[in-house]
């Protein structure tokens, strides 16, 4: 159901508004700024002279001792790593086997093969039984056998009942090993990841996070890459099958299984189902240079919001750095919750924030990112940066005292042990460790190594870290409404986010200059057209049209059949129900708006789906022969071909810059139409067929069209009726 209405949002160029907010609590509303109070004693001080105080700290309960149970590890003669967890607490087996090579080593010419690949190789299903029929038997048995791919990784897991374990291990060893990567699946999910592509602009807190990462590590760095377009288009079934052999073998995998049977015999058939498997080539990492981003000023504008999303951002540490318990005290401390610094006074003391945090980020096997974020009202966006860049200076002028220390210490600490309360989670972290390199003791050092931190490691790493310099800042938000402008700041670097259509340096087809000139042929046929269509003073007279149909849509469950009723109002308004099995769709476009209502809910239409949509009613049948001798139309022919069995006449077509193909009969009649689009699978050549012409108010109108994209039949549309300048009802093109 969940790819039939993707597909059939592609045909009305819609697309589904992002659920997903980055600030927190979006619907608060902004305090008025406080006035600043003169700075406390530091705690420390005020600890140390109050008897009351020590008397407390003295009788804080110290947090018992965290001894998790250990997994047991196996390492075969293959090179591949097994750890066993034992939970007898349900009647429950799960495991997942975790595979070297993921996105970072897929060539940047195809991004997004490592979400591809993970996808296909479940639903692609086995040599011997279809994703399908996987899912039916593991249905049977309320189980799962689930792949995906990662940054520098790929997984397969399954989960199961105790006694069902023997059924399911083979299905997970099947597909582990087995893999078909069917063309269908694949061209469904390359459908599907066109379609987050042209949706991924929606959404403010998405586009910084996205934004952000390319400032942070460069955006030809391999950790950031984005899936393009052409980048899908141009990934193969047999590129998934190389990517299998290239990395599923013993000595790049490591497993992990948790759940309710006896450690030695599971190693036992673990030994057997794995031990005689060969070795394979191993997956080298990829080199990367990582360094500091240019201390620029970067922004988005985006004018469809009333807030600004607001990021500062240099480079973190990996985990393994010594000053890493240090700097996760400071994290907290600054940015890491309720009390800290960040959210007391640039959200609650000066109420310039609905959402505001952050720190110095660690990863395992690179550099994080040092990121400082805040979410405000448009109207507040140079109060909240100011507020940033001050809470900055703030921890060298005054620093973290005693009391954030210990407070931060605890909230870590105190939080920690949610973090592992669970087999898995224990079971989970360590494989982590095993498989970037770390000391598998990791875990259980981690209180010792937040219990020993002191003012001092935090202002060590304040000074080393923290600097206001360093740091780049970008903003997504609506200049027109900024407080200040962001040119205080430093000089702005505008970033484009418009979604090409073709690899840098190559022209997009889509974009192509049309006609740049008529010639006597081209505007004597654009004549003949408008005779057989009925003649200029009938066309003139149309205002709107009302077309009542039934639209056959291809989708990959089948045909199906969509009652629709269609409302052009020209020159720029168009509204489209459709009735569909789960519902009504609307769609509505008009020259300030563009957007879908379905299931009770409307959604704006992305950017670019709101361009093409408009796009099209400059290439409507009617609108284009009503501008006949507009000086902004241009008509030029381009030669003969056959359209099935009749011969026609190419007539190239620049509708006030908007460019399209017609190919015209002897009869005067279009035919056929082509023009490069853009929908929610991404650009494509979209043709469509005419026929069925019949006589209406005096007009000559084609009844029956069939849609084709990229050469494949989208839809076919046959018109029961048509009225010409009808009654539109009240409030037809607005939001409901």
């Amino acid at each position: 159901m969940k790819t039939l209405r993707t597909t059939l949002s592609a045909l009305l160029l819609v697309s589904a508004f992002s659920l997903v907010t980055w600030a927190q609590g979006a619907k608060s509303s902004a305090k008025p700024e406080a006035v600043a109070k003169p700075a406390a004693k530091p705690a420390a001080a005020q600890t140390a002279s109050n008897p009351a105080i020590q008397a407390i700290e003295k009788r804080k309960p110290r947090l018992p001792e965290f001894k998790p149970q250990q997994p047991v590890r196996i390492q075969l003669e293959n090179g591949m790593v097994i750890f066993l967890q034992e939970d007898h607490e349900l009647p429950f087996i799960a495991g997942t086997v975790t595979i070297r090579g993921g996105a970072i080593h897929v060539p940047a010419d195809k991004a997004g093969m490592n979400g591809l690949y993970g996808q296909v190789w479940r639903t692609g299903g086995t040599k011997d039984k279809t994703g399908d029929q996987l899912d039916d038997f593991l249905e049977a048995r309320a189980a799962h056998v689930e792949a995906g791919g990662g940054t520098d990784s790929s997984t397969v897991s399954f989960d199961c009942l105790k006694n069902d374990f023997d059924d399911v291990f083979k299905v997970f060893v099947d597909v582990l090993k087995n893999p078909d990567f069917r063309q269908d699946k694949l061209d469904l999910a390359k459908q599907q990841a066109s379609t987050s592509i042209s949706r991924r602009n929606e959404d403010p807190g998405a586009i910084i996070g996205r934004e952000i990462r390319k400032i942070g590590y460069g955006a030809d760095n391999p950790y950031v890459r984005q899936a393009e377009y052409w980048t899908i288009n141009a990934i193969t079934r047999d590129d998934l099958v190389a990517f299998h052999k290239q990395t599923v073998h013993p000595n790049n995998m490591l497993l992990g299984l948790v759940g309710d049977f006896d450690a030695k015999a599971m190693e036992a058939r673990l030994r057997q189902e794995f031990g005689g498997w060969a070795k394979g080539p191993g997956v080298p990492k990829p080199r990367v240079a990582f360094k500091d981003p240019k201390p620029n000023v970067y922004f988005i504008e985006k004018e469809d919001v009333n807030q600004s999303q607001i990021q500062l951002v240099t480079l973190g540490l990996r985990k393994d750095d010594p000053d890493y318990y240090a700097i996760n005290v400071m994290n907290e401390a600054f940015g890491g919750g309720f009390a800290a610094r960040l959210f007391s006074n640039v959200r609650s003391a000066k109420g310039l924030a609905y959402s505001v945090g952050g720190g110095i980020g660690t990863e395992f096997d690179r550099p994080g990112l040092f990121r400082l974020v805040v979410g405000t009202k448009s109207e507040t966006t140079g109060k909240a940066i100011d507020a940033l860049y001050e809470e900055i200076d703030k921890l060298h002028t005054q620093p973290i005292t005693g009391r954030e220390l210990d407070l931060a210490k605890a909230n870590i600490l105190n939080s920690f042990v949610f973090n592992f309360d669970s087999k898995s989670k224990v079971l989970d972290e360590k494989e982590t460790y095993e498989y970037y390199g770390y000391p598998l003791d990791r875990l259980e050092k981690f209180r010792a190594g937040i219990e020993k931190v002191t003012l001092d490691d935090v202002q060590r790493v304040v000074n080393k870290y923290v600097e206001r310099k360093k740091f780049a800042l970008l903003v997504v938000g609506h200049a027109a409404d900024f407080d200040k402008p962001l040119s205080r700041y430093g000089t702005v670097t505008p970033i484009d986010i418009t979604i090409p259509t073709e690899p840098p340096g190559k022209a997009s087809a889509a974009d192509e200059d049309p006609v740049r000139e008529s010639n006597a042929e081209g505007k004597t046929l654009i004549a003949k057209v408008v005779t057989a269509s009925g003649g200029a003073e009938l066309l003139g007279a149309i205002k709107a049209m009302q077309v009542e149909a039934d639209t056959v849509a291809n989708t990959p469950q089948g045909e199906i059949t969509l009652p629709t009723l269609a409302i052009s109002v020209y020159p720029d308004k168009s509204r489209v129900v459709m009735q569909a099995p789960f519902g009504e769709i609307v769609t509505v476009s008009t020259a300030q708006s563009a957007f879908r209502s379905m299931g009770g809910q409307t959604q704006d239409m992305p950017a670019a789906l709101r361009e093409e949509s408009q796009k099209g009613n400059k290439r409507d049948l009617i609108w284009v022969t009503q501008h006949a001798n507009d000086p902004k139309f241009l008509f030029r022919t381009g030669g003969t071909v056959k359209v099935g069995d009749a011969d026609t006449t190419i007539l190239d077509i620049n509708a006030d810059g908007v460019g399209l193909r017609w190919f015209v009969d002897g009869q005067g009649h279009v035919v056929k139409t082509a023009y490069r689009s853009v929908g929610m699978q991404g650009p494509t050549m979209r043709e469509t067929e005419f026929s069925d012409f019949r006589a209406t108010d005096g007009l000559t109108l084609p009844f029956k069209r069939v849609v084709r994209d990229n050469g494949q039949i989208s839809a076919t549309v046959t018109v029961k009726s048509v009225k010409i300048n009808p009654e539109v009802p009240a409030g037809a093109f607005e939001k409901q």
